[in-house]
Formats: C-alpha cells, structure tokens, sequence
C-alpha cells in the first residue's frame, strides 16, 4: 500500500482527489494521512466524500474511514467501468471539485461514461462552473477527450441543490506542446446571477471589460439573469476567456457576500490580460488541473504559465508518486515553461 502524506506541499483536497483519481488509475491501493491537516477545519468535508465515492464507484474500490471529517482513508482500486452513474454531494459542495477527481478515471475507464451530480455549481474556492465548460473541456477535447457537459440547474451556497450531467467517451489522450498560444482569434465571457438583480452582473462586467480595454483586448462579455427555473438560492459568476489558434486560457471568480462586483470583475479581467500580455499558453488554473491528463498522455508535452502554484507543485509530486513521468521546469522571460516526460519503469494500470 503506497503511502501518502496529505499534509505535502499545498496540503489540501485537491491532493487528495488526485491520489485517488491516480490510485484508480494506476491500480495501486493507497492509504491517505494527514488529510487537510493545514485548513482550518481538517479532515474531509462533504465534497471530499462525495469526490472519494466518486472515484471508488467507477473503479469498485474498497474505501475504508471514509466519512466526515476523516483524517485518514484507504482506497484499494478494483476494475475501472464506464456506465451511467449519480452522486449527491448533499450540500453547496462544488461539483467541479468533484469532477476535478473523477474526470481522469472516467476518460480511462474503456466505456463511456455518464454522470450526474447534484451540489453547488458556482462555489468559492472552486473554478466556477462557465470556466469548466468554456477552458478546461475545450482543453481536454485538444488532448482527445470527448466531454459534453449539460447543466440542468444552477445551485450555490449554503443550499446547493444545482445538477449537471456529463458523459465521457473512451479516448486517447494525446500528447501536447502548449508553448506559445498562437494568434489570438476571440475573446468571450458571461457574467451571471440568479435571483439576484441584473446590475451585479452588468458591472462584472463592466468591470472584466475595461480592465481588458486597458490592455488593447477586444472582448465581448455577455450577462445572464437566470430566475427560480433555473436555480436554486442566490449567486453568480464572472468567467473570461480567449481562444487562441493553439489553446485556450481564463479567468474566473464567483460572487461573495459583501465583495463589490467591480472587485470581482476586475480581478478576472486583470488576470486574463496579464497572460495575454505575458505570452503564455496556460493560466494558473488549467496548469493546476491538467497535470494529470498530460502524465497519462505519455511522449513529452510541454506548456508554458506565468508561475506555478503550490497546488500545481504538489501535484507533479503526487503524479510521480503513482506513474512512470517526470516534471521538469524552467524559468525564462516571466514565465515558467514545465516539461512533462515519461520514464520508461513506474506504475501502470495492467491493460
């Protein structure tokens, strides 16, 4: 049983999504200890479990001390399944968390794959629902993935209550080199509330708009005001994204109580205009996820972001726990190109 501290690096639950997306993967059990050992209120909270049965559901794992608040588990992979599959988080708990685990499994598990999960679309801490759909599935589609994501409600904090269903296609996942973006071809967003008035979202983006303006970006930021129809409680989003010849980048953050929308919106549109400006081929936050599906690729893929963050670093550590790859960095003109390449010895999933 391999074992893994999950106080490393940036020591929260995306370590431990990874490890059990990877113990799946890979077919290695796995005790998880010290699990958000750093937060402040350690342990797993709803999200962790349902992310957890997620993953034990598609590769009929044992799981034993999975439950609120548990500090320690351990996952014993069985055989990977696609098929039809529902999961409740129970609470506002962000679904895309939940789809950052299960995602890698389901693109594996040699059958399409279905999944419903009800919990909170748009939640704080997590990549808001509009950056997954409009960054990180296009991205993933570049690798070989086919992914179609359907949103049938809308849900936020505290009451949740949102679902999506999205399907997975057997693929094979391809090496990339996102080095340069290539030419810049459009620049798009949606700022959104629901249940809320239609001002907050106008000056989301607004605010998105003019911070791009001041770097000479030309964008066009839609706004949506969904009613009770098509969502439960109130909240909203503002996600920003350019598609560019080779690749695709974004920014996004979700409404908070108490945080001016101008702030939100100009924090998004100053984030996108600096890795435009910057010339890189990934944000912060597609690197931090995409880790993953570039170690499964195999060959060398490569991509360059404006810095790496902890949680990008824990995870090229935990990779190298579990497959047979390497990460390597370099620094160079304001930015970080990383280096993704296999090892011919390691761990693998028998075919």
């Amino acid at each position: 049983m391999l074992e893994i501290d999950g106080a490393y690096g940036e020591g929260g639950g995306q370590l431990l999504r990874t490890a059990v997306a990877l113990a799946a993967l890979t077919g290695t059990a796995a005790r998880i200890s010290n699990i958000r050992a750093g937060r402040a209120k350690p342990g797993l909270a709803a999200q962790h479990v349902a992310a957890v049965r997620a993953v034990a559901e598609l590769c009929q794992a044992r799981v034993n001390g999975l439950g609120l608040h548990a500090r320690q588990i351990e996952f014993a992979p069985g055989r990977l399944r696609g098929g039809s599959f529902r999961f409740d988080i129970g609470t506002a708990g962000s679904m895309m968390l939940v789809l950052q685990a299960l995602g890698p499994v389901a693109v594996a598990a040699g059958a399409a794959c279905r999944v419903a999960i009800t919990g909170g679309t748009d939640v704080r801490g997590a990549p808001p629902l509009d950056y997954v759909r409009q960054v990180l599935l296009p991205l993933l589609r570049r690798m070989g993935v086919r992914a179609d994501l359907e949103v049938r409600r809308r849900g936020y904090y505290p009451r949740g209550g949102g679902e999506i269903e999205i399907s997975f296609s057997r693929a094979a996942l391809q090496p990339q080199r996102w080095e340069n973006p290539g030419r810049l071809r459009h620049v798009g967003g949606l700022a959104h509330v629901a249940n809320l008035p239609s001002h907050i979202a106008e000056r989301m983006r607004d605010a998105a708009l003019l911070q791009l303006s001041l770097s000479r970006v030309t964008a066009t930021v839609d706004t949506a005001i969904l009613g009770r129809d098509q969502a439960l409680g109130q909240g909203g989003a503002v996600v920003i994204w350019a598609e560019a010849a080779d690749t695709v980048l974004g920014a996004g953050l979700v409404a908070e109580r108490g945080v001016p929308a101008e702030t939100l919106g100009s924090a998004a549109g100053r984030e996108l205009a600096g890795d435009l400006a910057a010339g890189v081929a990934l944000d912060v936050h597609a690197a931090d996820q995409i880790l993953v599906y570039l170690a499964l690729a195999g060959g060398e893929s490569s991509f360059t972001v404006r810095t790496l963050t902890r949680h990008a670093r824990t995870a090229m550590w935990l990779i190298e726990q579990f497959l047979p790859v390497r990460f390597d960095t370099l620094t160079m003109d304001g930015k970080v190109l990383v280096r993704v390449v296999s090892r011919q010895s390691g761990r693998s999933r028998p075919a």
